[in-house]
C-alpha cells in the first residue's frame, strides 16, 4: 500500500467517524445565515408590491416618470426583478456583472439608493457602462417603501405583482436565477 492509498483511508474513516458534528456545524451555519436573511428582510411587506412612483433612467438614458406598475406592464405574464443599489456601495459593485448579465434574460428594475440626482446617477451608468433602467431614489423612500434599509438588495416581483424572495447583501447570479425560476413556477 503506498502513502498516498493510506492518507486516502484514513481521511474517508476519519469522515465517517465525524460526520455528525460536520453535519451539525452545517447546520448551524446554515440556521445562521437565514436568520440573518429573515431579519434583515423583516421589514420587507408580503404580497402586492407597494405602488411606487420614480423617473426611470432608461439604458438610452433617456428619463421618463412613471410608476412600478405601469414599468411592471410592460413585462406581462413574468416575474421581475427590482435590484436596490448604492453607487458608494462596494458589495454593489461586485455585483454588477451579474445584474447585467440577468438583465439579458429577465426584466430587471434597478432602483439608485441614495446615489444623488437623475443626473449623478447617469454618470455612475454610464462610466461603469451600465446598461440598467434604473429608478431614482436619492433619499432612500423607494427602498424603504420595499421594506429595505441597506443595500445590495434583491427582491423579485411575481407575475401576479407579489414580492417575493427578498434578500440583503451579496447575491450571486445562480441566486439570483433561482429566485426567478421558483417565482415562475410557483
Amino acid at each position: 500500500m503506498n502513502a498516498a492509498h493510506g492518507w486516502w483511508i484514513r481521511l474517508r474513516q476519519n469522515l465517517r467517524t465525524r460526520w455528525k458534528n460536520h453535519l451539525g456545524t452545517l447546520a448551524m451555519v446554515l440556521a445562521v445565515v437565514f436568520g440573518v436573511q429573515a431579519w434583515q428582510t423583516r421589514n420587507v411587506p408580503s404580497g402586492p408590491a407597494p405602488e411606487l412612483a420614480f423617473t426611470l433612467i432608461g439604458p438610452d438614458g433617456s428619463r421618463v416618470d412613471t410608476t412600478l406598475a405601469d414599468w411592471r406592464a410592460q413585462h406581462p405574464g413574468q416575474p421581475v426583478v427590482l435590484h436596490i443599489w448604492a453607487e458608494w456601495c462596494p458589495i454593489c459593485r461586485t455585483e454588477e456583472h451579474s445584474v447585467t448579465r440577468l438583465a439579458r434574460d429577465w426584466p430587471v428594475l434597478t432602483v439608485a439608493m441614495q446615489s444623488g440626482p437623475a443626473d449623478a446617477v447617469a454618470r455612475v451608468l454610464a462610466k461603469r457602462e451600465l446598461p440598467w433602467a434604473t429608478a431614482i431614489d436619492p433619499r432612500g423612500a423607494l427602498a424603504q417603501t420595499l421594506g429595505f434599509r441597506a443595500v445590495p438588495a434583491f427582491v423579485v416581483v411575481d407575475a401576479d405583482g407579489r414580492l417575493r424572495s427578498a434578500s440583503v447583501g451579496y447575491t450571486s447570479e445562480i441566486g439570483m436565477r433561482l429566485r426567478l425560476w421558483w417565482a415562475k413556477l410557483v
